[in-house]
């Protein structure tokens, strides 16, 4: 009789300490999901520039509107283009590899005059690279003032120099050192030209609606491949440069709208006549492709 009298209290006590278990356990998740959340915040060398915030979903019953600024009927035309020999086509893939492979990324680099019809021309052939939607989500910035070149250079150098020392970490900066490189860019002042790359997240239509930019970092970096062939075609050198934490800055230094967001930087000119680069071997041909 005794043990059936307390039976009630030992439920009692039970139900306190699985409430207090269950408690401590949902506690204890919040605290790991903000720890993640804290964790995943505390890496800032993820630039937010450099996410593509291209919204493949759509939200609202206006959403058909905000991207319809291309025409819905657009004209389709025959396509022709020259076909060669299969000689002729070996010749010339072999010619184009051999141009491209003796591409490298330069950092000395001269500040000797490059005609600007050269650069207008090697940012026309950037912008014929294929894009979602054919939404042509590029803007090329060409810098050519030596003061703005100057403002860049004092903007990139402050954050690469935080970058280096307390951002990227020991093993970042280590991989990097064999390859001489830190957070001083001369050439952000020695070379003619400047090209920053910029990625339109999305479009403004003549209403002021947005218009979605599908793949837009894709479409961009693309554009970026074919314009870095293109140099190399005319003999000039770059180094790809990714500037991280500057592209707020950089987008107000160069009036910029908010839906442009910086994703790459190309000092362009010809090579400085004391350039050096490391002696690197490329993946031979098997290690990087796989026929099926």
């Amino acid at each position: 009789m005794a043990f059936s009298a307390l039976t009630p209290v030992f439920i009692a006590i039970i139900c306190v300490l699985i409430g207090i278990i269950l408690k401590g356990s949902r506690k204890g998740t919040k605290k790991l999901d903000s720890k993640s959340s804290q964790k995943a915040e505390s890496r800032p060398w993820v630039d937010e520039d450099l996410k593509d915030s291209t919204d493949l979903q759509g939200g609202g019953e206006d959403d058909g509107d905000e991207w319809q600024g291309l025409d819905d009927n657009i004209v389709h035309i025959p396509f022709m283009t020259e076909r060669y020999s299969e000689e002729d086509m070996v010749k010339r893939s072999k010619d184009f590899y051999a141009l491209l492979n003796k591409r490298r990324s330069v950092r000395f680099i001269s500040d000797e005059p490059v005609p600007r019809e050269v650069i207008d021309h090697v940012i026309k052939a950037a912008g014929t690279a294929p894009s979602g939607a054919h939404t042509e989500p590029w803007t090329f910035v060409v810098v050519q003032d030596p003061e703005i070149k100057h403002n860049i250079r004092e903007i990139i150098e402050e954050e690469e120099e935080i970058n280096y020392k307390k951002r990227m970490g020991d093993r970042w900066v280590n991989d990097l050192k064999r390859l001489r490189t830190n957070w001083i860019k001369e050439y952000l002042d020695t070379a003619p030209y400047l090209i920053l790359i910029f990625k339109q997240v999305y479009g403004m239509l003549p209403d002021g609606k947005k218009k979605t930019h599908y793949y837009n970092e894709i479409s961009v970096s693309i554009a970026c491949g074919i314009l870095l062939a293109a140099l190399q075609n005319v003999g000039l050198v770059t180094v790809t440069s990714t500037p991280l934490n500057c592209g707020p800055r950089l987008r107000v230094l160069l009036q910029r709208p908010v839906n442009e967001k910086l994703l790459l930087l190309l000092p362009v000119g010809y090579p400085g006549k004391d350039a050096t680069v490391p002696d690197l071997k490329r993946k031979p041909l098997d290690d990087i492709r796989v026929v099926i």
